[in-house]
């Protein structure tokens, strides 16, 4: 697994842990499959924002190898 603050590592269709907005003070993960992606940088200090597949919207936290 990997952080999530690099664009570059992260594409539709892989598999991450997210943190949403209503859960930063606990830092519940919820796992599942990027559907887009909406941060526009390159790079974000606290995980780029993604959309996935079930419409939930959060910042990645990890991300699991495509092996």
């Amino acid at each position: 697994m990997s952080s999530g603050q690099n664009r570059q590592d992260i594409s539709v269709g892989l598999e991450v842990d997210i943190v949403q907005k209503h859960h930063q003070r606990t830092n519940e993960l919820t796992n599942g499959f990027v559907r887009r992606i909406l941060t526009k940088s390159s790079t974000h200090p606290h995980g780029i924002k993604v959309q996935l597949e079930t419409g939930e919207v959060g910042r990645v936290k990890h991300i699991y190898s495509e092996d």
